[in-house]
């Protein structure tokens, strides 16, 4: 998934789509143990795309924290 689109999901969406990430790095992880992986660059861009969707995910608690710190500044 381009990380342009994970901007685009809501929060339930991207939770789902980081536990699928991380399922399929775990069978790439599972695959070259046995020998079976034949290119492993997909285990780096896995990898990145977890770490975009910890960071959106992260960014948007980070905005929510601080609305809730306005509003009750307000």
């Amino acid at each position: 998934m381009p990380k342009q689109s994970f901007r685009d999901l809501d929060d339930v969406s991207l939770v789902n789509e980081l536990e699928e990430s991380r399922k399929e790095l775990f069978k790439l992880r599972f695959q070259n143990a046995t020998g079976q992986l034949t290119n492993y660059s997909k285990v780096g861009h896995t990898r990145k795309a977890i770490a975009r969707l910890e960071t959106e995910l992260r960014a948007r608690e980070i905005a929510a924290a601080e609305s809730a710190e306005d509003e009750e500044t307000s």
